[in-house]
């Protein structure tokens, strides 16, 4: 079975082409660049995946599926939320949007839950610019004092889970694929998958 995934970002790909497994083939739009950005205008992560889902199946056959995933920290009011990419600017690096938050989190004073975090990713499935489905994953955890590790994109190095002493960036890709909130999100879609095969 083949997947479009509607993004450029081939961290993102890799991941949910990992979680997949060899079960279905991934494909995103690299090969096609006469699809232009979609612009995510959506007030949430859902009508986000959404907007993105049915733009890009509009253009493409077979199944699409749409991410739209970011950080809610509870001292600054669930933000950045759906504002994640865009924190410190559009043009910003993952180590300026990480810095303004870092920074943010120090500002909130000294309650000890104010470093509670989650990771929210919500994927849309549609099909000729109609949505079939929607699936949402979370995982909660911390923000730490600093950055650590290697491994991931995004917030993933200030980000640690339930459960774990390392942060998104320090555990092995295997590790943090089965315990993302980007990987409840797939499981959900994959338990479904026949059933959307079969209305779709």
């Amino acid at each position: 079975m083949q997947l479009i995934v509607a993004t450029r970002n081939a961290h993102k790909t890799r991941e949910i082409e990992q979680i997949f497994g060899s079960a279905s083939a991934v494909r995103d739009l690299t090969a096609h660049p006469e699809i232009s950005e979609i612009t995510e205008s959506g007030m949430s992560f859902e009508e986000n995946a959404k907007l993105k889902a049915i733009a890009v199946s509009r253009k493409l056959p077979g199944l699409v599926i749409a991410d739209d995933s970011g950080l809610e920290v509870d001292a600054l009011g669930g933000a950045p939320g759906v504002r994640s990419a865009r924190y410190a600017g559009v043009n910003a690096s993952n180590t300026e949007r990480i810095a303004k938050l870092l920074s943010r989190v120090a500002n909130t004073g000294t309650k000890s839950d104010r470093r509670r975090a989650r990771f929210r990713c919500v994927l849309a499935v549609a099909r000729d610019g109609h949505v079939l489905a929607t699936f949402e994953g979370v995982v909660d955890g911390k923000i730490a004092e600093r950055p650590r590790g290697s491994h991931g994109f995004g917030y993933d190095p200030i980000f640690i889970p339930d459960g774990f002493k390392e942060t998104f960036a320090e555990l092995p890709e295997e590790v943090k694929n089965n315990i993302s909130h980007r990987a409840e999100a797939v499981r959900k879609l994959q338990a479904e998958l026949p059933t959307l095969c079969r209305e779709a």
